[in-house]
Formats: structure tokens, sequence, C-alpha cells
């Protein structure tokens, strides 16, 4: 079997980008304000540092406002939740995404709840979770969105197809088994406690890996011919001689690719889609904050 088409994510989230930015350019014509993003940093994790700069830059590329609340480590939840609530009464602000993890004495799932569900760009109100759960509109969570259009540029139609996800995080495995249901593929959770889990995810045609373990899915767990979509991002320590871990997903890429027809390298493949979702998620939320109709994005 030839070596698998490789789903280039890099290249996918540059156009969607590049659309949210000519829709967020054609909203502020018609609002008389750009759509505005606001991010909250809680403390001093250097990836959340990493990942806060980058939304930061990506948003003011897309002809969008950025608004940028910096806390340190020790605020209290009484402090969190009332800036919260002040972004949620800000007309500027469309979208609010508060950076997790946060440090240990905070409610994760409290300061996610205070948040306006009309402007949970990032999908993880309980609303939002409940409305993509029966099928309503609502906001979905980036990462799983991001796999959708992936699969639906790769495979168009997908009715019918076999689908395992391994994972079943609140943030990918659970919205993404969701979506894969709305989109009529026939779907199974495996994880951890799976029996078997290579003769399950041997049975797919769509395998969605999002367990946060290095090249835990080899080869031979793949149905010839599947279409393989690797969430996983993680650092291998330093070989001998390099100052640098490798990054690696949690499919093994090398021998996956040649079982596989068509699969995600990390880096560039999921990683670049989530930032560009959360952009389409927040030019949505500033649609429909302004009552207009929203376009096809």
């Amino acid at each position: 079997m030839s070596e698998a088409t490789r789903i280039d994510g890099k290249a996918f989230a540059a156009k969607l980008r590049e659309r949210v930015g000519a829709l967020a350019e054609a909203f502020a014509e018609t609002a008389g304000r750009k759509p505005g993003l606001a991010v909250v940093l809680v403390g001093e994790d250097a990836a959340s540092q990493v990942y806060v700069g980058a939304k930061g830059k990506a948003t003011v590329a897309a002809n969008m406002e950025s608004f940028e609340h910096r806390l340190p480590a020790d605020t209290d939840e009484g402090t969190l939740l009332a800036l919260v609530a002040q972004l949620n009464a800000d007309e500027a602000v469309d979208g609010i995404l508060v950076q997790l993890p946060l440090p240990g004495h905070l409610n994760e799932q409290a300061v996610i709840g205070a948040i306006d569900p009309g402007k949970d760009v990032d999908g993880f109100h309980v609303i939002n979770a409940g409305r993509l759960s029966v099928g309503q509109t609502g906001f979905v969570p980036c990462t799983p969105l991001g796999c959708m259009m992936l699969l639906a540029d790769r495979l168009g139609d997908l009715s019918g197809l076999e689908a395992v996800v391994i994972g079943r995080s609140n943030i990918v495995g659970k919205p993404m088994a969701q979506l894969l249901l709305d989109a009529n593929a026939t779907v199974t959770i495996a994880h951890s406690r799976t029996k078997d889990l290579p003769g399950v995810v041997r049975r797919a045609d769509i395998v969605v890996a999002a367990v946060g373990r290095p090249e835990m899915v080899k080869a031979d767990w793949l149905k010839p011919g599947a279409t393989v979509i690797d969430v996983g991002i993680n650092r291998l320590p330093p070989e001998p001689g390099s100052d640098k871990g490798r990054l690696v997903g949690d499919v093994a890429f090398a021998e996956a690719s040649e079982t596989a027809a068509a699969i995600t390298p990390v880096p560039g493949g999921v990683g670049p889609m989530t930032i560009a979702v959360l952009l389409r998620n927040t030019l949505v939320a500033a649609y429909e904050h302004a009552g207009l109709d929203t376009p096809e994005i």
C-alpha cells in the first residue's frame, strides 16, 4: 500500500483564517466596531503564556480586537469571577476565553460556568455542551470542530462510516464523538479501560486519537485505508547530543502512514486548526450579538 496522504491542517487553517479575516472586516463596516475576543490568563504557566500570545497575534491578524487580561497566580476566585462578569457585560467583547489549566486553588468549572454561554467561544460551558448533545446550535469546542472540518474536507459524507474516538475528555473526546454521531457515523468511544483496544480501533474507518500518550497507536491497530486524526501533542525527552525533545502525536506517524489512507502530522495537523476555529467562533458570536445574519464560515 502507498504511503498515506498527509492532511495539511496548517494550510486548511490558513484558508479559514483568511476567510474569517475578510468576514470580520465586513462585520466591522456594518456594525461600526471590530469583533472582540478577551483572553484571561491566570499565573505564569509557560505553555499557557505561549498559547495566549499566539491567540492575541492571530486575533489582531484576523481584523479583530484582542483584549488580554493577565492576573497573578495567587488571584482569588472572587476577583476572577468579577472580571468574567465585567467581560460578560462589555459590549466590545464578543468572545471570552479563560486559559486552562487554572492554578489549583481556583474552581475551573465555576469559572467556566460564570461565562455568558453566548460568549463562550471555547464551547466548554455546560449549556453549550448540552446544546451539542441534543443537536441544538451552540458553541462547539475548537479542537473537535477543527477535526470535523478536516474530516469533511477529506471524506465528504461521513454517513455509515465507523469511527473510533480514543479518549473521553470533555474538551475533545466527548464532543468529538457527538459531532461524528451528528454526521451519521457509527461511533465508539474507547479509553484506558477498553478491552482489546487495538481490536476496537482496527474496526474504524476514522480514528481520532486524543489520549496524550506518545505514539501509542501503532500501525497494526489500524484498518488499512483508515483516516487518522491525531489530536495528541507530546514532547519526547531530548536524544543524546540534543537539547530539545521531539514533538510527536498519540499515533506512531511513520509506521501508521504505511497503513492509513490519510493522516494528520504532528506538528502541522490539528494544532493550527484550534486557533483558526477559535477565531471563527468569535466571529459567529459577534454576528449573533449584533443581531446580524451569520454567514457560512
